[in-house]
């Protein structure tokens, strides 16, 4: 993310940029070809497409989606208002971060780092995170078959105007999901655990057991 605050410091006075395998643009998306190799790919005000079979350096754009195909491969993954939506078979060195926005993940994926929410739901399906997952107000979906290593923390917001009751977030670790570390909430949540799952410690919420496919809505 201080990239990204580099980034739009530098928009100003460097109107386009660009290097033999690197992309860096103000105005503008990004989209690639399958099967080649890029540098870092950033961009200030559009979305971001990584095609099948993409190797890229850092993936960054301020407002705008990412989207990557199967068998993508990068160094990292950020936006800050836009969505994260990843296929299959994704390799990535660090983290996945968004402000406002959800993240997606498909099976067969390998996340190095954290995959960071603010205000976005964030959803893993038969992925590998080596670190941990954390969110302020957006749901978490840890579904069938995926390993977080280092934990869920959801934090409390740093302020409300709101009259009425904040949203809980909803916490599903599903069938044959594995959780590492200490689950923390340091706001109200619905914990949702599949009977066949496996969690750390749990702090600031109630565990709600399910048997079924899917959790209870």
């Amino acid at each position: 993310m201080k990239r990204l605050l580099l980034l739009l410091a530098l928009a100003a006075a460097l109107p386009c940029a660009s290097a033999a395998d690197n992309i860096s643009k103000i105005n503008g998306s990004i989209s690639t070809e399958a099967n080649s190799s890029y540098g870092n790919l950033e961009t200030v005000n559009g979305s971001i497409q990584l095609a099948t079979g993409v190797r890229a350096g850092v993936v960054e754009t301020v407002n705008g989606n990412i989207h990557l195909d199967d068998n993508v491969q990068a160094r990292s993954i950020d936006t800050v208002n836009g969505r994260i939506r990843a296929g299959r078979n994704l390799v990535l060195a660090r983290g996945l971060e968004t402000v406002n926005g959800g993240i997606y993940v498909d099976r067969g994926s390998r996340i190095g780092g954290d995959v960071e929410t603010v205000n976005g739901a964030i959803g893993l399906v038969g992925t590998q995170v080596d670190g941990g997952i954390e969110t302020v107000n957006g749901d978490i979906t840890v579904g069938i078959d995926s390993h977080v290593k280092g934990g869920i923390t959801v934090t409390r917001p740093s302020f409300g105007l709101s009259l009425t009751p904040p949203r809980k977030p909803r916490i599903v670790v599903g069938p044959g999901a594995v959780v590492e570390g200490s689950l923390r909430f340091d706001r109200e949540v619905t914990l949702y655990v599949h009977d066949s799952a496996r969690i750390g410690p749990v702090s600031g919420a109630n565990v709600l057991r399910f048997s079924t496919g899917t959790a209870p809505e």
